[in-house]
């Protein structure tokens, strides 16, 4: 089966005043079609530098990311920002909503970044239904509970149905509640219509919901976990 994701021996550093300091130390894994991977480790092992890497927000300094056989390290910024609107589907810790827009526009606006023309309305329904947001659509987010505005930024997220969904710490600010609604909306979406999701996450519950748990310390893999009973999407088999 072919890797959907891949990332080979990917180095990064930062420079903080005088120190280099290494948050990935040669990081390499593959992610199939389909797949529910969750990565774990404590603050400062390079979790959200990977996530950022994956998502071609960020370079490397050495080493490849592949999505869907595109290396993304022979990509302008330009060509960059036109696989993330075609493939990824982003959601982060901080909400990032739109302070002046109401829910829906929030969500409406994701449409009009990646030129969606002809939206899904049932799918569009149907995601803000699951997230319980169908009376909050008028709301800005200052109206909003902190759970109501992740839910929002997630039916952002999956709105124009990414091939990829990557999730940063998506329940770090959520009672357990809301963090519920979150999780199951991924697996969901990941069961049903065949997304390949990446969760970065420290919480030991939240990881459970992924096919397979990868581990990280000091900027390097350690383990890496598959639930024995996955197999791909029929979607998304190859």
């Amino acid at each position: 089966m072919t890797a959907f994701i891949e990332a080979v021996d990917l180095h990064k550093t930062y420079r903080v005043g005088k120190v280099d300091v290494p948050a990935l130390r040669g990081i390499s894994f593959a992610v199939q079609k389909g797949e529910f991977v969750s990565v774990v480790g404590p603050s400062g092992s390079g979790k959200s530098t990977l996530f950022y890497l994956l998502g071609g927000l960020t370079r490397a300094d050495s080493g490849h990311v592949t999505l869907d056989g595109i290396d993304l390290a022979q990509l302008s910024d330009a060509e960059r920002t036109r696989v993330r609107k075609a493939k990824i589907g982003f959601v982060f810790q901080k909400f990032n909503l739109l302070p002046t827009l109401s829910a829906k526009s929030n969500i409406e606006i994701a449409q009009e970044i990646a030129g969606n023309r002809t939206p899904d309305a049932a799918h569009y329904d149907r995601i803000t239904s699951l997230l319980g947001l169908s009376k909050r659509m008028q709301h800005r987010p200052s109206e909003l509970s902190g759970g109501e505005q992740q839910r929002v930024a997630l039916a952002r997220a999956l709105i124009n149905k990414p091939a990829i969904v990557l999730a940063d710490e998506p329940t770090g600010n959520l009672d357990t509640r809301n963090s519920d609604i979150v999780l199951n909306m991924l697996r969901q979406s990941n069961r049903e219509l065949g997304q390949t999701v990446l969760m970065i996450t420290h919480n030991p519950q939240a990881a459970s919901y992924g096919d397979r748990i990868i581990h990280m310390r000091d900027g390097e893999i350690v383990t890496s976990d598959r639930d024995p009973q996955w197999t791909p999407h029929p979607m998304q088999s190859s």
